[in-house]
């Protein structure tokens, strides 16, 4: 092997160093489809700019910053979210029959699919590993206080907690309470606080000054 070749190898793997197990196994695998002409690059590297540019939580986030800001809104919102998204003009059209559930004082709302792992792509991305667990479909629905605490959140013993059942055909986001001291922010700043599993019900909306 020459010199050339050695320090081409060396910095193939610098390349791949950072990569986790299944991350060089999607990798390797990607290249044996496209090789074969299975696969278009063009058309995977679409698909990943519309899950990262089109659908995904910062567009929830900006839907309840928009809400937590315009009373109208929100009263549309909550009769009819998927109507008041696609009338507001303010955001792109969403095809899920999607119903928003408000977090108040004294009540908590929390979303599960039990069957399988139905999730409202379109205002969250792709679901986290963790929601479509048998684990969490179970348990959330029998001990959603237990589940919450595992996500660090505690709430008082009076606040009731209600739990949301996903389906093919109706999809449900959380539409969390607006922390205190945010009085007067603008929506692009509101929206930072937004996380999505505040949106699904396992954690609050950030506090302002808890991220560094």
């Amino acid at each position: 092997m020459s010199d050339h070749d050695h320090e081409h190898e060396h910095d193939h793997d610098r390349d791949h160093s950072h990569l986790c197990d299944v991350q060089l196994r999607v990798r390797a695998l990607e290249t044996i489809l496209t090789e074969k002409g299975y696969i278009d690059p063009a058309v995977l590297d679409q698909i990943v700019e519309h899950f990262e540019t089109k659908v995904g939580p910062h567009v929830g986030a900006r839907v309840v910053a928009h809400a937590w800001t315009d009373t109208k809104f929100k009263a549309a919102l909550l009769e009819d979210a998927t109507r008041a998204i696609n009338e507001s003009g303010l955001f792109d059209q969403i095809g899920d029959h999607l119903v928003v559930v408000e977090n108040r004082p004294g009540e908590h709302n929390m979303v599960v699919c039990t069957l399988c792992s139905c999730y409202p792509w379109d205002v969250l991305g792709l679901p986290p590993v963790w929601y479509k667990s048998a684990p969490y479909r179970s348990r959330v629905v029998m001990d959603p206080r237990g589940v919450l605490a595992e996500f660090g959140v505690t709430l008082p013993e009076e606040t009731k907690i209600r739990v949301w059942d996903s389906t093919a055909e109706t999809r449900f986001l959380v539409l969390p309470q607006r922390p205190a001291g945010t009085e007067g922010w603008p929506e692009e700043r509101l929206a930072e606080l937004v996380t999505r599993d505040s949106m699904i019900g396992t954690r609050l909306a950030e506090q302002p000054g808890a991220r560094p």
